[in-house]
């Protein structure tokens, strides 16, 4: 079973580095993170990359959406410059791209699979045949996490060894049951809408929670004192100094 960080980069250390970049994971490495989110989608010709938005234009200098974009087209995009004009030049990464620079860092990670509506089956087990090919046994075991319950249960059925967890904005009334359905490891909340009674009810239930975006180490103090597992931040360095690792 694998033992999360209580500080997990959110998408690398993307307060400080463009999100879901190569830099971003270098630069959560750089600050002491030992693991890192990210999200896994597909292009319109299904190859995997990550990437967070369905349009391009927050975080590259593209326009539309990305599932309707080519990988072709994509690999002439800059995914650095809207941040600061010391990444101009930074590319959406392959997920091939990105598993490789994780394990030269040492870093786990937690893959969202983030499919485009219709294409959650194909998205996953894209995602997940990455994964197998390109992350081997020696390397720390990932977690497998998504909004999707039909993806989470892809996972299930494709990589069943992997632990998953189920992304919610707001706990579903079927939680318990969704739990046992999917195996879960664990649960991933928005922290906004998280409370002390929800959390405990996870945990006794037997699952990590884990609980997105939390910046502010107030509000992380707070979340670890009803029981909170693990966080996702921005500024990971911020958290670890906060939070060290213990």
């Amino acid at each position: 079973m694998i033992k999360l960080s209580p500080i997990i980069a959110h998408r690398g250390s993307s307060g400080t580095a463009p999100e879901n970049t190569l830099a971003a994971f270098r630069a959560a490495a750089a600050a002491g993170a030992t693991w890192v989110e990210f999200d896994a989608t597909l292009t319109s010709d299904a190859r995997p990359v990550v990437f967070h938005d369905d349009e391009l234009d927050r975080t590259t200098d593209g326009q539309g959406l990305l599932a309707e974009t080519t990988f072709e087209v994509l690999t002439h995009l800059d995914a650095g410059s809207w941040f600061g004009a010391a990444f101009a030049g930074e590319m959406v990464p392959t997920l091939e791209e990105v598993l490789e620079t994780l394990g030269t860092l040492g870093l786990a990670f937690n893959m969202e699979i983030k499919p485009d509506r219709g294409r959650e089956v194909e998205t996953a087990e894209i995602a997940l045949a990455t994964v197998a090919d390109n992350w081997h046994g020696s390397l720390p075991t990932p977690l497998i996490s998504s909004f999707s319950r039909i993806c989470v249960g892809v996972a299930k059925d494709l990589a069943p060894t992997l632990p998953r967890s189920f992304l919610f904005d707001r706990r579903p009334d079927d939680w318990a049951a969704l739990g046992r359905t999917l195996e879960l490891f664990g649960f991933g909340a928005n922290q906004a809408h998280l409370d002390a009674a929800q959390v405990a009810e996870m945990k006794a239930a037997g699952y990590r929670v884990s609980a997105y975006t939390v910046n502010a180490p107030e509000r992380a103090s707070l979340l670890f004192s009803w029981g909170v597992d693990s966080i996702f931040t921005d500024y990971p360095a911020l958290m670890l100094k906060h939070f060290p690792p213990t």
